[in-house]
């Protein structure tokens, strides 16, 4: 077994628990490498160290350490990806760094794949045809930009005038992602084994307005109307700018976010703990 560290250095705890990884790794003679340009903060390990392009060709399993928007984006390359946190919530976990002793079942296979549903996000040119393609392991999110004023988001369903929202933006979460900005938007929480789409607008300029849930074959087509510049920023990251006339296209994506459960915990348990250490 191969196994690619990736750690996000920029969290204060990142290094110091990747460290503490690498250790554990190695006393169960588990091999494992690491980004090259990392290689004088982990001089003393037993790493090797090559570039991310070769560590995701050979690896089997992933490991990101840092918080969730670092272990979204690793499972986004495909491999079945363990996430130990150096963040603060952390969601997407599957250890906590007090829990490393667990590492060992890597070896030994005792853990889970959880399969999540994706969502893949399109700009269309005015004549349709596709200018991007991102895929988002939590949400999708189509909002103006630095310009403090509503736009007008006209929205299709299968085809279909969905409804006009004058709002901030509009956000389109896998049920994965209906713990972050969905949760903090209004939206409902969704167990992650019920595949679906959720529609959530943002600071909606309504007072009926209301997050919506769609079974998970939905495609969605999103026009912004208004004379505002807006963006779709896939999982937090930076916002690509949409063109007027340009629109962007929401459906399930073909590929699944896989990640490594080592604990035996039910949704419900993460939820309620997680949610209980943002209170303290």
């Amino acid at each position: 077994m191969k196994i690619a560290l990736l750690p996000n250095l920029t969290r204060k705890n990142a290094l110091q628990v990747s460290l503490e990884v690498c250790a554990e790794l190695e006393k169960h003679s588990m091999s494992y490498c690491i980004k090259r340009d990392y290689k004088d903060e982990f001089k003393d390990t037993k790493a090797e160290f090559i570039t991310v392009d070769e560590m995701i060709k050979i690896c089997d399993i992933v490991i990101a350490v840092g918080g969730d928007g670092t272990i979204i984006h690793a499972a986004k390359f495909g491999k079945p990806t363990l996430g130990i946190n150096a963040g603060r919530i952390a969601f997407m976990a599957g250890l906590e760094p007090t829990e490393l002793n667990m590492l060992s079942n890597l070896k030994s296979g005792k853990y889970e794949l959880d399969r999540r549903m994706m969502l893949k996000a399109e700009i269309m040119s005015p004549d349709n045809r596709v200018l991007s393609v991102h895929y988002c392991v939590n949400d999708a999110v189509v909002a103006r930009g630095f310009q403090i004023k509503m736009d007008d988001f006209v929205v299709e369903h299968n085809g279909k005038f969905l409804n006009k929202y004058t709002a901030d933006g509009i956000i389109f979460s896998t049920p994965t992602g209906s713990t972050a900005y969905n949760l903090s938007a209004g939206g409902p929480v969704v167990d992650p084994q019920i595949e679906s789409i959720l529609l959530t607008p943002i600071c909606t300029h309504s007072l009926f307005s209301r997050a919506l849930i769609f079974k998970p074959d939905s495609e969605f087509i999103l026009h912004g109307k208004g004379d505002v510049e807006i963006g779709l920023s896939c999982d937090g990251e930076d916002s690509i700018p949409i063109e007027s006339g340009c629109s962007v296209r929401i459906s399930k994506a073909d590929m699944f976010g896989e990640f490594i459960r080592i604990k035996n915990e039910t949704f419900l348990e993460i939820l309620n703990s997680k949610l209980e250490q943002r209170r303290l």
